[in-house]
């Protein structure tokens, strides 16, 4: 079975965003992410990878038997736009993502081009009902 490529590792969250985020804004912008997601995770950011900065951790299955660990919720300030690791396919999230503003939506990912694009306690009520979510179906680090 092939190994994950994207497990938690020890490159500092601040060097990383310093040394891979050219846009000024755009740094700025990753640390108030950084500071959001920590409060709203309970968690400390870590890097995950390469690029993605995650809070939290939980442990999933597929009916294939591959498995593995992910972050809870997380981010990765690619160049083009924000890639945002927060959703869980709710009917609640459904609702919420009317609400949330300017993005596109990749299959399990919400990629803005900058903050002031969406609505901040939007994305945080996902972030929340996300985490609820994985809390309830996958073995957990937000179990307290």
């Amino acid at each position: 079975m092939a190994k994950n490529k994207t497990v938690e590792t020890d490159i500092q969250v601040a060097d990383f965003i310093n040394s891979f985020v050219e846009n000024e804004e755009k740094r700025k912008e990753s640390f108030q992410l950084v500071s959001l997601m920590s409060r709203w995770s309970g968690f400390e950011p870590k890097m995950w990878g390469m690029s993605i900065i995650g809070f939290g951790s939980y442990h999933y299955t597929y009916d294939s038997g591959h498995e593995g660990d992910a972050p809870l919720i997380g981010f990765s300030p690619r160049k083009t736009a924000f890639s945002l690791y927060v959703y869980s396919q709710t009917t609640e999230n459904e609702k919420l993502l009317e609400q949330l503003g300017k993005f596109k939506m990749g299959k399990s990912c919400i990629y803005i081009k900058k903050l002031e694009d969406i609505k901040i306690p939007i994305l945080e009520q996902i972030s929340q009902t996300s985490i609820a979510y994985i809390n309830e179906y996958h073995e957990c680090s937000c179990r307290k």
